[in-house]
């Protein structure tokens, strides 16, 4: 599998990786044994690049991935997690529970807070750390401080991540604790927010350099080719629709897809059928174009969806595919 760096770090990624949502029980949950076969199937098929979050499942899959990877040779692997979701024992805080609830199936007996404090990200580190079982962590990602999350809260929420979590996360690196620092956000304008703000390493940036979506071009993209930033690309199927199709029921974002959205996504199918080339290996190979891009961390439920993604990253396609794309619109 290629290898490339991400960014200025020099830390090398396998340019598929493996993101843990459905370690967490995204939409409908699985078993110990499933999970543990999931990630060894990874491993298998050459993966050495593995995201993890206290978000998902509410510390269910960093449990998982840590249990996982303690039974793997070590020295290659590269970990990410996040910090800015706090876990404390459900009913605890006092809270109303958050949007990520109706995410998880079964998730762990625990409820998510935003805590974007110094305090709060160094606690969250040791945290994951335990949930993880390891004393390393290669690259940590400040977790969903962006407009969807906050709405018009965002100004508040960045400061308070500016003085507090970015400043935690630059002396975890400075200790040696990490090797790299960034932002693991749904918006490309909050992780410029960001990068124009603060040093940051890299960000996960999710679904918005995809074949539906690249609006990230506009300045972001360019801004991380000026300062050497990395981008892993997370949700290249944009959370479920560019893997299915336009079927009835497609998500795109975590929703049900507009009707804009499904004639959009049949129309770049058909140029893909054109050309015999499968809509899911033209949704995961296309961020790779970009000199940004490091690697791609598609969700796996269980090894056969491994396997596919493998089989997609690997499919040929030719250059007239992208051209017919843009030719019709479809593609910036």
């Amino acid at each position: 599998m290629e290898i490339r760096t991400l960014g200025r770090t020099g830390i090398a990624l396998t340019t598929l990786g493996f993101g843990s949502t459905g370690l967490g029980n995204l939409y409908r949950a699985q078993t110990e044994d499933g999970a543990m076969a999931t990630v060894d199937a990874a491993y298998a098929a050459g993966i050495r690049y593995f995201d993890t979050a206290p978000l998902y499942g509410f510390g269910l899959a960093e449990h998982r991935i840590g249990a996982a990877l303690r039974r793997l040779p070590a020295p290659d692997i590269v970990l990410s997690t996040k910090a800015g979701w706090r876990l404390s024992r459900r009913g605890a805080s006092g809270g109303k529970g958050s949007a990520a609830d109706t995410l998880f199936d079964h998730p762990a007996p625990f409820e998510p807070r935003i805590d974007y404090s110094y305090d709060g990200v160094m606690r969250s580190f040791e945290d994951s750390l335990q949930r993880l079982g390891t004393d390393r962590v290669d690259i940590l990602l400040l977790h969903d401080c962006d407009r969807r999350n906050h709405a018009e809260n965002y100004p508040a929420r960045f400061h308070e991540a500016m003085e507090g979590a970015h400043r935690a996360m630059v002396a975890l690196r400075e200790q040696g604790a990490i090797r790299a620092i960034g932002a693991g956000l749904n918006e490309w304008e909050a992780c410029e927010d960001f990068a124009r703000a603060g040093d940051f390493d890299c960000f996960l940036l999710a679904g918005r350099y995809t074949l539906l979506d690249q609006s990230s071009l506009d300045s972001f993209l360019p801004l991380c080719v000026e300062r050497g930033i990395g981008i892993v690309l997370g949700g290249p199927y944009n959370s479920g629709i560019l893997a299915t199709g336009a079927i009835a029921g497609a998500r795109y974002d975590y929703a049900p897809a507009s009707p804009i959205l499904l004639e959009r996504t049949r129309a770049i199918a058909a140029v893909c059928a054109a050309h015999a080339v499968p809509l899911r290996a033209a949704a995961l190979q296309f961020p790779l174009s970009h000199p940004a891009v490091t690697t791609v961390i598609p969700g796996a439920r269980d090894a056969v969806e491994v396997a596919e993604n493998l089989r997609f990253m690997s499919h040929p396609i030719p250059d007239a595919l992208w051209r017919d794309l843009r030719e019709a619109g479809l593609l910036r």
